[in-house]
């Protein structure tokens, strides 16, 4: 269990993350399965586009089905049917998203169930306990995560609170076939970034993981902060930005150092009918699709666009059927995924600031204005053929 650097340019990275369930090239995109499955799709579709680890939450996990039956099962890879690595978060982001049902205090947070209110107390050392009856192969600690705007004295508390936490959740920590990642906090301001780092890096980990960020704070401040703390760990440890799955979020965190990720977002938006092709986003819902007979994207090799035109995914989409959100899910995940190991292979082979401006020319964000109609765009993009 080990992270190999193989190839770096500039501050780009390609290595080998090894786990007790398979080796993991980075950068790499972890699809997220929070209640063990990644939605609408099976492992046998994950298999099939390339997905290498998935992500699952201790929190949800433990409210149900309940990390005993997990563990009575024989863990989560064979509750789950799957055989590739698994990586758990702690629940401390739910400490951010479901803020009105929980109450952070000095030795941990009390949430109350999202489903049935009922109370439930996470400490650091309970959280790992929870992750070593899960038996995923890379596991989080409880931490601290607070929204964009929040006060200097609260950001300061949690930057203590979290560094706490890790201590108690490495001395705790038994399982010698699961990586226990630190997680460094901070918000937006650099000095604090610097003492959190600092501090994990003197218990010892065997990788980092960046967290709050994504919370609210704009694109360059995230970039910048994600940067500077990146410089910060060590070269020859993982280095994990959390919640973060855009296309352009991607490309512009591996190029400052970045080698893993999480996020929901392309999963998330493949259901809300946004698909994702090689010069921005589409909204299917459009009329503009209803009569094109071809694929999402020419270049594209998934089971989507191999058996199914973009007229037939609009149909489908309107009418509200559920395979829709099997092949809209398919086409995501394999772009991003696809978009992930052309990066490495560029790493790897010297050129990746040329692929990184390429992408940059043509990749339009979805909170930039689109300049061509989407139907003459997408019209245009079936004519590069291989």
């Amino acid at each position: 269990m080990s992270f190999d650097l193989i190839k770096s340019e500039g501050l780009a990275r390609a290595g080998i993350l090894r786990t007790a369930h398979g080796d993991v090239k980075t950068p790499i995109f972890m699809p997220v399965a929070t209640q063990g499955s990644v939605k609408s799709v099976s492992p046998d579709d994950l298999y099939e586009i390339g997905a290498q680890i998935i992500l699952g939450n201790t929190y949800h996990l433990y409210l149900r089905p309940g990390v005993d039956l997990i563990q009575n099962f024989g863990g989560i890879h064979k509750y789950i049917n799957w055989k590739k690595p698994v990586l758990t978060d702690s629940g401390g982001f739910q400490g951010f998203s479901l803020q009105h049902l929980r109450s952070i205090k000095y030795d941990g947070i009390e949430f109350k169930s999202h489903i049935d209110g009922s109370s439930h107390f996470f400490s650091p050392e309970s959280t790992v306990k929870c992750q070593e009856k899960i038996g995923a192969d890379i596991i989080m600690p409880l931490d601290v995560c607070l929204q964009q705007g929040s006060k200097d004295s609260e950001v300061q508390e949690a930057v203590k609170l979290t560094t706490e936490w890790a201590k108690k959740s490495k001395d705790i920590h038994s399982r010698n076939n699961q990586l226990l990642f630190g997680i460094v906090q901070g918000g937006l301001d650099e000095n604090l970034r610097v003492e959190s780092t600092n501090d994990l890096i003197n218990i010892g980990f065997p990788g980092y993981a960046i967290g709050g960020l994504s919370v609210g704070e704009s694109k360059p401040e995230m970039y910048q902060i994600a940067k500077f703390t990146s410089a910060l760990l060590p070269k020859n440890k993982p280095r994990y930005l959390m919640g973060v799955g855009s296309p352009e979020d991607l490309i512009e965190c591996i190029a400052i150092g970045i080698d893993m990720f999480d996020c929901v977002l392309p999963t998330r938006v493949a259901r809300n009918g946004v698909l994702f092709v090689d010069y921005g986003r589409i909204n299917i819902y459009n009329a503009q699709f209803r009569d094109l007979d071809g694929p999402i994207q020419i270049k594209c090799k998934c089971y989507t666009c191999k058996n199914f035109s973009i007229g037939y995914l609009h149909h489908l989409y309107r009418s509200k059927e559920i395979l829709y959100y099997r092949l809209a899910t398919i086409h995501n995940l394999n772009y991003i995924l696809k978009l992930i190991d052309d990066i490495r292979n560029h790493i790897i082979s010297g050129d990746f600031f040329d692929f990184l401006s390429d992408f940059r020319s043509k990749y339009v964000p979805s909170n930039q204005k689109v300049r061509l109609e989407q139907k003459q765009k997408w019209l245009n993009s079936q004519r590069l053929k291989d």
